[in-house]
């Protein structure tokens, strides 16, 4: 029987490798659409809980299934090489992810920006930090197992493992039992347009909502006041910092 000219099968292996990763890239896309979904049609606390269980089988199903196709293998539901990888380079490992987290967040805006204009570009920005600040806080409670009213101290450790966290310098100053001061004393974005001697990106319409949502999903009794970020003024210390106060 002759094949088909449109069989995936026959092509050579070098379009089978990009169909594996167009592939890989529908599944990702298919995954957040149905994130997207279930969040309008039920709301986020629902959409987080949905997520959480479909995250954890299907991870499982998929490196279980891959495992045996590429040959490696899983010790406690992980693959066993990193698990056995030297600390430098799982250490290594960890910036790399986190800088490529920020490169597609830039990749998105400027595709937006380059076609629609800057203003396009920052409401699709704000309004992906009102989902992902809420779901990256969930995120990390879980993996930190944080309780609904870990506080500031809950928040002090939830924001050292932000993706921002693994890229960023940032510090934090205490002010009493009830709030305290974060800053981001070296922010990868912002220090590259100062080396390139360009002003400061806007970024404070995002960052009031970013910081806001990420300490409420964090806490609900905890709020956030802007004390700067661009387009305002700021010391040469950080380039943004904002302040968390634990409401009763």
């Amino acid at each position: 029987m002759e094949k088909n000219n449109c069989d995936p099968l026959s092509l050579d292996k070098n379009l089978k490798a990009r169909l594996i990763v167009d592939m890989l890239t529908r599944i990702v896309v298919h995954y957040g659409l149905w994130f997207t979904e279930v969040r309008h049609q039920m709301g986020m606390e629902k959409a987080l809980e949905v997520l959480d269980k479909a995250t954890e089988k299907s991870v499982s199903i998929g490196l279980k299934r891959f495992s045996k196709v590429l040959d490696f293998e899983l010790e406690d539901g992980l693959p066993k090489a990193l698990l056995e990888m030297e600390e430098d380079k799982i250490e290594a490992l960890v910036g790399a992810i986190g800088k490529n987290w920020l490169v597609n967040d830039g990749v998105w805006f400027q595709s937006v920006e380059f076609d629609n204009g800057m203003n396009d570009a920052k409401r699709c920005n704000d309004s992906c930090w009102a989902q992902f600040s809420p779901y990256e806080a969930f995120a990390i409670k879980k993996f930190l197992n944080l309780d609904d009213q870990c506080g500031l101290e809950g928040l002090k450790k939830a924001l050292s493992f932000r993706m921002y966290s693994f890229i960023n310098v940032q510090s934090i100053v205490d002010e009493g039992p009830k709030s305290f001061v974060f800053q981001m004393n070296d922010c990868r974005v912002q220090s590259a347009r100062k080396r390139k001697k360009l002003d400061d990106y806007p970024c404070k319409s995002a960052g009031l909502v970013e910081y806001a949502y990420f300490a409420s999903a964090i806490d609900k009794r905890i709020e956030t006041e802007c004390v700067g970020c661009p387009p305002d003024d700021h010391p040469e210390e950080w380039f943004c910092a904002w302040r968390f106060l634990l409401k009763e």
